[in-house]
């Protein structure tokens, strides 16, 4: 990632203006986080007896009502209840990219593993059937769409069109917002690993679930994790693991990812409104900030972070940016 593409995230933040705490009267660009899991949410296969709150795999929807379009931050497993969870904030489009009624105009993808990609299955033609929804991926990532089944079957059947992304250049989605991906560090045996920013003249956002060490990100990059949180409105950062002690029996040096911990202890100097902005998602069944209630969760709060919960809504528009609304998740 270049300084200039810091310089693009800022646009955003430069033009957005104040930040107003009151519910907007309408929100033309909504995020909604559609899953907050780890790729296999929780309970995890095999786990019949874990009685903790439920997770879905990490997903964000975008809800754009100036062009009646509705975008996805990856395509989980979950991807047929994650819709349904739109339809129920918004009935989606008559008309428009895909079959009608399903109301999907573009999914952006940020890696190959199970739990970001999977859902594109749902579109093919044993399923929606869909008709030339856009597919936004690294070349790694498009290549191995085009040459692998079932995936090159949704390219041929024209359910899905891929457009192709590089590192750090913004790509125009519409004439409201592009998006630009971020290269990281991550295990990348099928594809590259990217975080997806989203960037608008009245806010932007970043997302970026998967990536195995703030340091080795920041050495093979001429940013900081700070300049990138202090040119965003929200970023959604990965949470997998609280510490090291999470995985008893398991050597998690094998397993990397920031933990929890270390973030916030990275990010605590700065202050208390850029702390606000981070979202923690991405978190495994085994993280304890899954439970709401729990004294690690209390800790993130307490701090000034916040954790991404299945549900919150947030507003990107300049006279709605800073209304959140709270998501309850599983009871």
């Amino acid at each position: 990632m270049s300084r200039a593409f810091i310089g693009a995230l800022s646009v955003g933040a430069l033009l957005s203006g104040s930040a107003a705490a009151s519910k907007p009267s309408a929100c033309e660009m909504e995020l909604i986080v559609l899953g907050a899991g780890q790729d296999a949410g929780a309970p995890q296969i095999g786990n019949v007896d874990d009685d903790g709150p439920r997770l879905l795999p990490s997903s964000l929807g975008l809800i754009d009502r100036k062009n009646g379009e509705r975008y996805l931050f990856d395509a989980t497993p979950a991807i047929t209840e994650q819709l349904a969870m739109l339809d129920a904030i918004e009935s989606p489009v008559e008309e428009g990219t895909g079959i009608e009624g399903l109301g999907l105009d573009g999914v952006f993808l940020t890696h190959a593993h199970m739990g970001h990609y999977l859902g594109l299955a749902y579109l093919g033609f044993e399923a929606a059937n869909t008709v030339n929804v856009p597919v936004f991926a690294m070349p790694r990532m498009a290549d191995f769409l085009r040459t692998n089944g079932p995936w090159n079957q949704l390219a041929s059947y024209n359910n899905i069109t891929i457009t192709q992304m590089s590192d750090g250049a913004l790509v125009p989605v519409n004439e409201s917002f592009a998006i630009s991906p971020i290269t990281v560090p991550h295990r990348d045996e099928l594809s590259e690993t990217v975080g997806i920013a989203y960037v608008s003249i009245d806010a932007a956002a970043l997302y970026m679930p998967d990536l195995d060490s703030w340091d080795e990100w920041e050495a093979s990059s001429d940013a900081t994790l700070e300049a990138l949180i202090e040119n965003v409105d929200y970023a959604f950062i990965d949470a997998t693991f609280w510490d090291d002690n999470e995985l008893e029996g398991r050597d998690m040096s094998a397993i990397p990812h920031p933990r929890v911990k270390e973030t916030m202890d990275r990010l605590q100097h700065l202050p208390e409104s850029e702390r606000a902005k981070v979202h923690f998602i991405h978190y495994n069944h085994t993280n304890p900030i899954r439970d709401p209630a729990s004294a690690e969760s209390r800790e993130v709060i307490e701090r000034g972070f916040n954790i991404a919960r299945r549900g919150d809504r947030l507003c990107l528009d300049g006279d709605g940016l800073g209304w959140t609304e709270s998501g309850q998740g599983d009871p």
